[in-house]
């Protein structure tokens, strides 16, 4: 019974009133406000004989005017439940003109009859009843459909971090919107002199008083509303409301507003790499913009995460030509299209080609005669590649050395190695694979006139299969989450600051370098998984269950940037430092690299393993069946 009248009462405030109804509504004030002015102008006493003869006159004129106005200001088209500022500037403009008509009839009442029709003061104190009578039915209307068409018992209560401009536009859009979930119990701001103050009705409060506020007045959500915000800042606000288990919303940059308005569905919940996130990535750097203007460059793995943000940053320095090779066809058309749309002026190609496959990657080098070569083609697996030892040489071993020896052969300028911190003292198939290949491009810049420069860092967010997306999967499927290792720890980067990090080491790289970049502090992923869980709304262990599946072959708990015995060399930029590593004689390097090459032919993963530690002594497997090659 209860859903029947919910359902029918949902029907009649929807009803439009038809427009006559309203104008016979509005006449009914206009009378009301009238008669209450005349009570007034004689103080509630007895209305002397003369006046009350003239009050048929007054009502014939008033409701006469009145009804004239309303259809002229166009009064009574506005729809009472959706009532505005506008409307209400109608309603005076309306009541302006016609009291100042009645005036007018007045006067000439007295010219051609000798006395006022209407006491002066009657017609002044009838337009202020008139105005308040009007605007107050159109908010007494609006504010019964708001509540009854949406009750706040169903809302979620929030508090909006930020009393400021955007704030207050952010109440104002949740307000308005009548299918906004949300109901905004106070605001939080820093600023002294606001705090304990009133805006727009709701309260000011301090942000120590957060604690307080979610017990007492069973907050769900905070929206972060303030623009311009420090990432120290967020990351305190967000830790705070994490620990109060208070869901965590934010308000996008005015420059993404739709046509410079909010809307309500604008507001996102915060994601875990907007707290893992430092400082905003800078395409106006002139020494990169003078690496890459009007120069040919050749991206490998072009389609992948890292490669595919190295085409756009290149993208923004007008080289010559950019060449996008990838073996992967669906993600390279989809990058193909975006760089149409949003490059329109951009000389580009895409090229089908396996890294792998040396006719097909001589015949690029010989079309495009590239002057740089950013080489992001890589299998980066651990599990994966752990399981297929030849695949890994393979791709990530004789891949790079093709691109590394045609760049040689075709006279190109720079290549751009892009290796990972799992080549820091290899535990894994993967890691060792590319430790390899950078000893292979190292050792072969002092014999070549190109430049070979390696770059090394750790995980990227939002990476094409990282631990970000697979917990994002695992809380929509309503868990569990599963982390390998309680102490787990892994370093995080996102990708446009990796990326630009890549151009800017290929800048300043004279060749021969390591670059390592500074990873920041290594977060433990057993609290990225709680946080994601909990900046889903939601609860772990209660809502979302937490599973501990041990370690992956190949996995370590802790990353490292830099192997025991290397150290670092700081350049000019604070977050690129060159990492001193042994060197090898490129000879040597360069025989072991194909006698492990030529033992793919075996398909023999314990023979391949064993050549791979002989090449990296420091290459020490874990939680691996290749454990026992250490152990011999």
């Amino acid at each position: 019974m209860k859903k029947y009248h919910s359902t029918f009462l949902n029907k009649i405030l929807e009803i439009n009133i038809p427009r006559y109804i309203i104008i016979i509504f509005d006449l009914w004030l206009a009378l009301i406000s009238l008669f209450i002015a005349i009570l007034l102008r004689f103080n509630f006493e007895s209305i002397p004989v003369a006046d009350k003869k003239n009050i048929p006159y007054n009502i014939l004129f008033t409701i006469t005017v009145r009804l004239v106005y309303e259809v002229i200001w166009g009064v009574h088209k506005g729809m009472l439940r959706h009532s505005s500022s506008k409307d209400a500037m109608r309603i005076f403009y309306s009541g302006l003109s016609g009291t100042l008509t009645l005036f007018g009839i007045n006067f000439l009442w007295l010219y051609f009859n000798g006395y006022f029709i209407y006491p002066t003061s009657v017609i002044i104190i009838d337009l202020l009843v008139y105005i308040f009578l009007m605007v107050s039915a159109r908010i007494l209307v609006k504010t019964l459909y708001i509540e009854f068409k949406n009750p706040y018992k169903n809302k979620k209560h929030i508090l909006i971090y930020g009393a400021g401009e955007s704030g207050i536009i952010t109440k104002r859009t949740l307000d308005k919107d009548h299918a906004s979930q949300y109901k905004v119990i106070g605001f939080i701001d820093d600023d002294e002199k606001k705090q304990g103050k009133r805006i727009e009705n709701t309260m000011v409060y301090a942000p120590e008083d957060m604690d307080e506020l979610v017990k007492d007045k069973n907050i769900d959500a905070i929206i972060i509303s303030i623009q311009n915000l420090s990432f120290d800042k967020k990351q305190e606000i967000a830790e705070k409301a994490l620990n109060l288990n208070i869901q965590i919303l934010y308000v996008p940059p005015v420059s993404k507003w739709i046509n410079g308005q909010l809307n309500a569905f604008q507001i996102k919940s915060i994601h875990i790499e907007d707290l893992l996130e430092r400082e905003p990535i800078n395409l106006n750097n002139p020494k990169v913009e003078e690496e890459l203007k009007n120069k040919i460059i050749l991206i490998t793995g072009a389609a992948g995460s890292i490669g595919s943000e190295i085409v756009r940053q290149c993208a923004h320095y007008q080289p010559k030509y950019l060449v996008l090779l990838d073996i992967a066809e669906t993600p390279l058309y989809e990058l193909e299209l975006e760089m149409k749309e949003k490059f329109p002026k951009l000389n580009f190609e895409t090229v089908i080609a396996d890294i792998k496959n040396a006719i097909r990657m001589k015949r690029v080098f010989e079309h495009f005669r590239p002057d740089i070569v950013f080489h992001a083609a890589a299998y980066k697996h651990v599990p994966v590649m752990e399981d297929n030892p030849s695949e890994a040489i393979l791709n990530n071993v004789l891949g790079t050395k093709l691109v590394a020896d045609l760049s040689e052969e075709f006279k190109v300028k720079k290549m751009i190695f892009i290796s990972t911190d799992k080549a820091v003292n290899p535990t894994n198939v993967m890691g060792a694979s590319k430790r390899i290949a950078e000893m292979y491009v190292q050792s072969k810049n002092k014999l070549s006139s190109t430049k070979y420069i390696t770059t090394r860092f750790g995980n990227v967010l939002g990476s094409n299969g990282s631990v970000i997306v697979r917990f994002k999967k695992q809380i929509e499927r309503g868990g569990p989450v599963t982390v390998t290792h309680p102490e787990i720890t892994r370093f995080f980067m996102t990708i446009p600051e990796a990326c630009q990090l890549v151009l800017e080491a290929a800048s300043m790289g004279k060749g021969g370098e390591i670059f390592v970049f500074d990873m920041g502090k290594p977060v433990k992923i057993l609290d990225l998984a709680i946080k994601m869980i909990r900046l889903s709304g939601l609860k772990e262990n209660k809502d979302i269950k937490i599973e501990f599946t041990g370690l992956r072959p190949g996995e370590k708990l802790y990353e490292e940037v830099l192997a025991d015995t290397e150290t670092t060399i700081p350049t000019h930029h604070p977050k690129i430092l060159i990492g001193k590593v042994r060197e090898y004689s490129f000879d040597e390097i360069k025989q072991e690299v194909e006698n492990l090459i030529n033992a793919f032919n075996t398909q023999n993963n314990f023979k391949i393993v064993e050549l791979m530690k002989k090449l990296v002594p420091e290459f020490s497997s874990n939680n691996s069946v290749f454990e026992k090659l250490d152990k011999n």
